[in-house]
């Protein structure tokens, strides 16, 4: 079964610097139906306006990864981290027992489009640990981003859970399968796709239950982001 969540039935949260799209419950919005799917708490698509930025907050039990799709983000932490994520580079930050951060946009003129995705970790109050790294665009091949074993130069997170993201011109396929038992969420970074007979667009999101193969067929040039998640 797979079910489409429409990008435009997602929470949103507007600032003078901030435009957020919420696929599942996030602060003041709430969602019963789309509280999570499985261990992936949050997905945020985020657009952040010049010189603006999310200041000094704390997070603990998480496992947090950033990915930029357009602009640049500075990121500084409490361990000591600061860095620039750009596009085609993902950062991870296993919050574990806390850490506080701060991410802002460092352009005057550009603004920064990034996705913010949370995992609930498979065990609380491990020490906080920092990842980031850039990963090579392979058009209609899916590129492990994130896993448990840090496999094939993935990013090592604490959770069984797979990431992976995968660039699709038009008509160009991607084909994933699932073994027995696990499930998936598909997600429109950019661009438009056809996954199995369904018509996609940027920010729509799918979830996937009970189904062995999906094939990802590409509408508008654009990235897709695929979780395999226990």
């Amino acid at each position: 079964m797979m079910t489409i969540r429409p990008a435009a039935d997602r929470g949103n949260t507007r600032t003078d610097w901030l435009d957020g799209r919420h696929t599942f419950s996030f602060g003041d919005f709430v969602d019963p139906k789309y509280h999570h799917f499985r261990t992936l708490r949050v997905l945020n698509d985020d657009r952040v306006a010049p010189g603006g930025g999310f200041p000094p907050h704390p997070h603990r039990d998480m496992e947090i990864l950033t990915c930029v799709l357009a602009g640049a983000l500075e990121h500084k932490d409490s361990m000591g981290n600061g860095s620039v994520i750009r596009p085609g580079e993902w950062q991870y930050m296993s919050a574990g027992t806390g850490v506080v951060h701060s991410e802002f946009n460092p352009s005057r003129t550009e603004p920064v489009h990034l996705l913010q995705i949370w995992i609930v970790p498979e065990a609380k109050g491990q020490m906080p640990r920092y990842g980031q790294q850039p990963f090579p665009v392979t058009p209609g091949a899916w590129t492990k981003i994130a896993t448990k074993d840090g496999r094939d130069g993935s990013l090592t997170i604490r959770q069984d859970a797979t990431v992976l993201s995968t660039h699709l011109r038009p008509q160009g396929t991607a084909a994933y399968e699932f073994a027995p038992g696990r499930g998936g969420w598909l997600h429109v970074a950019t661009g438009a796709v056809n996954v199995n007979g369904l018509a996609l667009k940027e920010g729509d999101g799918l979830a996937i239950e009970g189904e062995s193969r999906v094939e990802v067929r590409g509408v508008e040039a654009g990235q897709v982001v695929l979780f395999d998640l226990a």
